[in-house]
């Protein structure tokens, strides 16, 4: 991983290393966990004013520390000598708008199918309260282009995750830890809702926006002492 000539020292180049294997094994999990077929689906992480970012079409069990791709927040590769994911004027448009640590973008079953139903994703659960309130779907435009980043720069107002009509979801956080699990919540999510509203003549109880406020105030005090 070589980075542009004056980007940083020994210290900075530790962290990228670090940052990039953390970004693979979560690009890994995201298959593991059933959140992608083969390539699709990409993950990045933001360090300094570098984006790191998963490859284009490269599967991510071959990923190795020399297929390392970093871009600047405008796009200019940085490093690397493969292209960055299709996605990534997604990816840059999160970054550009908000403080983004890192991004996951899947194509989950479950949350896909949401995506085709309804225009968001009904209150079902408090965890709803974790990814900002009632998650929308951005609509549909193809994938790569810029459109697709502008709807979903719409859907994701005051939300640190949305859903992609006809397509996936991308969540992000001040971490890469954070923006998986709320990708992980949104799928779980996405799950419940669906199973709950196949059972013939009856219709989910949903949380109001007062359960959803009360939610959030806990969520935030959660885990900490």
């Amino acid at each position: 991983m070589t980075e542009q000539r004056g980007e940083g020292d020994e210290v900075r180049q530790g962290a990228m290393e670090r940052a990039w294997e953390e970004l693979v094994a979560a690009a890994r999990r995201t298959v593991a966990d059933g959140l992608v077929v083969g390539t699709s689906g990409n993950v990045s992480v933001r360090v300094g004013g570098t984006i790191l970012v998963t490859p284009s079409g490269v599967p991510y069990d071959r990923l190795t520390a020399r297929d390392a791709v970093g871009v600047d927040t405008d796009g200019n590769q940085l490093f690397g000598d493969l292209a960055p994911t299709s996605e990534l004027p997604m990816h840059l448009a999160v970054y550009r708008t908000t403080q983004a640590g890192a991004v996951v973008h899947t194509h989950a079953v479950h949350a896909t199918a949401v995506s085709t139903l309804v225009p968001e994703l009904p209150p079902i659960h408090y965890m709803t309260a974790a990814l900002g309130g009632p998650v929308r779907v951005a609509r549909y435009a193809p994938y790569g282009s810029d459109e697709l980043a502008e709807n979903m720069l719409r859907a994701l107002g005051e939300r640190t995750g949305c859903l992609l009509q006809n397509h996936g979801t991308i969540t992000y956080g001040d971490t890469l830890d954070q923006a998986y699990d709320r990708t992980a919540q949104l799928e779980w999510m996405s799950r419940l809702w669906l199973t709950a509203s196949s059972v013939p003549g009856h219709a989910p109880s949903l949380l109001s926006a007062g359960q959803l406020r009360e939610a959030a105030d806990r969520l935030r005090g959660y885990g900490r002492q």
